[in-house]
């Protein structure tokens, strides 16, 4: 009965982590188009988080000198490289479409397992990657000629190509609980993420350049004008701390492969909230494509590795074997399912 508990509990917070993530591009599109560079809004973003997160990190500061690769990879690429990418896109392409091409990051993973690592990859986990790559034919509409905005495609396969080095440097550390040392801590990581994203982010976006009036104003939002530092607080507090936070508690109760598959209705979540609040239709052919995308990255991240003769990738979460205890204290697959992105 605790176990059962435990289990709709941990799919409710996994539930609002996702709710969380795909509101951010929603709450960011109006700020970029009311005037702040989408490094800008980034920047707003991640400085905000690291902040609020300070508390944390002193906590975890033994991190520093345990893990400081793995930190400055994780702010470098999940935070900075990940949040620079998607919102540059989202100020040309629809938040939907740039967020499901973002979700061609699990194929890209298993392509790095196998073509990169020369490990195995199971069949099911294959078939994912087909289908998420035909829906995202479908998501561009590349039999009209590729006519869809090049720069902000490119961008989102950026965000996606930076979301592989996320999911790649989260496996270090991920076997050292049965090596007797103790697995970096989740939300550290993520606490030192962020500033390291933040400093990295201040540097390249100059946000002493920045338009501050623009946030003492409105930005319109399909017609209705909503003020721009609440939208600022939504994109701080809500998609970033507590999606971040949520994201990491919802994989400690159920597990990586789980939690991992429930975070595909991020995608489906902002598509309906940029439909609803934005205004941005998507045709017939998109719509199923992005049904496509997203039963592909589900079949990729739940798909069970075969019995182990040797290490098997079975998508972004599980990238060998699972231990004795499921998989749940893996610092990697933790990190995976509480990730970021967007």
């Amino acid at each position: 009965m605790h176990a059962s508990q435990g289990r709709n509990a941990g799919l409710g917070i996994a539930l609002a982590s996702a709710f969380a993530f795909g509101g951010s591009g929603v709450a960011a599109k109006p700020l970029i188009e009311a005037g702040l560079d989408p490094l800008h809004v980034v920047w707003l973003r991640v400085a905000g988080a690291a902040v609020l997160m300070l508390p944390v990190a002193w906590r975890h500061r033994a991190l520093v000198r345990s893990r400081p690769v793995l930190l400055l990879g994780f702010g470098l690429l999940a935070v900075a490289g990940v949040q620079a990418c998607y919102f540059a896109a989202i100020s040309r392409i629809p938040v939907g479409v740039a967020l499901l091409v973002e979700y061609l990051a699990p194929a890209l993973v298993l392509g790095w397992v196998r073509f990169v690592q020369r490990r195995p990859v199971t069949r099911r986990a294959a078939v994912g990657v087909v289908l998420a790559v035909g829906g995202l034919a479908c998501v561009v509409e590349v039999w009209s000629g590729l006519s869809f905005d090049a720069v902000g495609l490119l961008l989102a396969l950026g965000a996606a190509c930076c979301q592989v080095g996320y999911f790649v440097l989260s496996d270090q550390g991920s076997g050292d609980g049965a090596d007797g040392v103790e697995p970096p801590h989740p939300v550290g990581v993520i606490a030192y993420g962020l500033l390291i994203g933040a400093i990295v982010l201040t540097l390249v976006a100059r946000p002493w350049g920045m338009d501050w009036t623009v946030l003492g104003g409105d930005a319109g939002m399909n017609g209705t004008e909503v003020p721009a530092w609440l939208l600022l607080v939504w994109i701080v507090l809500l998609a970033t701390v507590i999606a971040y936070v949520t994201g990491v508690i919802s994989v400690r109760l159920l597990s990586p492969a789980v939690a991992g598959v429930v975070a595909c209705l991020e995608a489906v979540i902002a598509t309906v909230l940029a439909w609803v609040m934005l205004g941005e239709h998507l045709s017939a052919p998109q719509l199923i494509g992005g049904a496509t995308v997203l039963i592909g990255a589900f079949i990729a991240q739940s798909a069970t590795p075969k019995a182990p003769s040797g290490p098997v990738a079975s998508g972004p979460g599980g990238t060998g074997p699972e231990g004795a205890d499921g998989g749940r204290g893996a610092a990697g697959g933790e990190l995976s399912a509480g990730r970021a992105t967007r």
